[in-house]
């Protein structure tokens, strides 16, 4: 998709009269909009490639294609974002008019045009826009594929979905693992909110950022008096997440002697607050999660083997983000929608390049990286189509043949280097394109930005050998 100023509306006048065409030029110029005039929707075409409107003011009698196949055409190309349409027509062609309503125009004025309705009528579609993209932006935060927060139509993600519900009520600890940004918290509170639990306290702790000589009286609480500085008795973690759930984030870094203490809770339910003897019934499920191979932790002795045993009765792995495929696009619009909201930019997507690029890196860094890269790439975007030049240089200069950044120079100018022709890449992309929608060649077609007829003529020509497309 072309770049567009992202500030203001845009407006495409279509009208070979140059008069009227004109006048209706400096008419929406007034309004506070961007507007541009072509004579034919030839010239029209040529123009969108570059540029693209929110509003098409469109002549039904034009020279060459007329208004009518120009709409048409327009949405069949443009199926994920066209632009609304407004048609002029003579009284003797009313009939065209309403056939152009019902092919998606958005109203139609009749000739000789009185300014005043024309402006307003215009104004009323783009407020219509306005108010389409708003519900739209209200449905893409709240998805029907999110589940407590997670979103993922992949095989991975929905084997996920169903070890949280199988694990939510069951009585033991859980173990979650998974890699640094993957999302395990976010798995932890599932399990939490879909249990009996789930009115009960969440009570979240990273067991690396508390201080050794404090650990034990955070977790179990301490009498007054029971060491220097207890000036007041604390109840301890356990204690607050009474009846809910505990979230120890990071339990590889908790320190041996609190792993033993640990241990005996997860099999007694017993807590002793520091400088007491006496020992508290604990109401708690303890959900524990690492991006460590505890069993490693365990060989290397800096993991108890006996607590190891204990929390994997229930272990639930969260898949790295290279591992969800088709959830990566997801993620990424539903960050562009949160971001554009955020910093009130009219973002509409990312270009078909852009995407490509996100969709062959392996983020590492999994699902916070993707994040933190399109919350970038929004900050960075000087017009309404996310392009590659606005995400990070590892992302788009990554080249997934060899599995690292790649050398531009040596890309482009290498000596002795074989690269392939134009069309074997066209080939190669309209493949990739149609295994992306399932072989549905209408949007096919509207991603490549060709009429069906001439994706039909492409794969009939050039790609017959080894190519499925039904």
């Amino acid at each position: 998709m072309p770049e567009r100023n992202a500030e203001k509306e845009l407006v495409l006048i279509v009208e070979d009269d140059e008069a009227l065409g004109t006048l209706l030029e400096e008419e929406i110029e007034d309004c506070g909009l961007e507007v541009r005039w072509t004579p034919s929707a030839e010239e029209a075409w040529k123009l969108m490639e570059g540029w693209w409107p929110d509003v098409i003011v469109c002549d039904l009698r034009l020279p060459g294609m007329d208004g009518l196949g120009f709409l048409k055409e327009v949405q069949e190309k443009a199926a994920d974002l066209p632009p609304k349409f407004l048609i002029i027509t003579a009284f003797g062609t009313i009939s065209r008019a309403v056939e152009a309503l019902k092919a998606g125009a958005e109203d139609f004025l009749t000739k000789p045009l009185d300014l005043e309705h024309f402006t307003l009528s215009v104004t009323r579609i783009l407020e219509r826009k306005r108010l389409q993209e708003a519900v739209n932006w209200m449905k893409g935060a709240f998805p029907p594929d999110s589940f407590h927060g997670m979103y993922g139509s992949s095989a991975a993600m929905r084997l996920l979905f169903e070890q949280i519900r199988q694990v939510a009520d069951a009585q033991g600890p859980v173990l979650i693992l998974g890699e640094s940004g993957s999302g395990k918290e976010l798995v932890t509170r599932a399990i939490h909110n879909e249990s009996t639990r789930a009115n009960g306290p969440f009570l979240p702790v990273n067991c690396a950022g508390i201080p050794e000589h404090l650990v034990e009286s955070e977790f179990f609480g301490h009498a007054a008096g029971s060491f220097t500085g207890a000036q007041r008795s604390r109840q301890g973690l356990f204690a607050e997440a009474e009846g809910g759930s505990l979230f120890l984030d990071e339990i590889s870094e908790m320190p041996l002697f609190l792993q033993a203490k640990l241990l005996r809770i997860l099999q007694d339910g017993k807590v002793r607050r520091v400088g007491e003897n006496k020992e508290h019934q604990a109401d708690v499920r303890v959900l524990a999660a690492t991006h460590r191979d505890l069993e490693e932790e365990v060989r290397q002795g800096r993991f108890r083997e006996d607590l190891f045993f204990r929390l994997e009765t229930f272990t639930v792995k969260v898949p790295p983000l290279r591992e969800r495929g088709e959830d990566i696009e997801l993620l990424a619009g539903r960050f562009l929608q949160q971001f554009s909201l955020a910093l009130n930019r009219r973002i509409k997507g990312f270009s078909h390049t852009a995407l490509e690029k996100i969709a062959r890196y392996p983020f590492p860094g999994n699902v916070r990286e993707l994040r933190n890269a399109v919350e970038r790439a929004v900050t960075f975007a000087t017009g309404a189509w996310i392009q590659p030049e606005h995400l990070p240089t590892r992302i788009r200069n990554y080249n997934s043949a060899i599995g690292e950044p790649r050398n531009d120079k040596r890309e482009f100018l290498g000596a002795g280097e074989i690269l392939p022709p134009l069309a074997e890449i066209e080939q190669r992309y309209i493949r990739h394109v149609l295994k992306r929608v399932n072989g549905n060649k209408r949007q096919a077609a509207a991603i490549l930005g060709i009429g069906r007829r001439t994706l039909y003529r492409k794969i009939g020509e050039k790609m017959q050998d080894g190519l499925n497309t039904e």
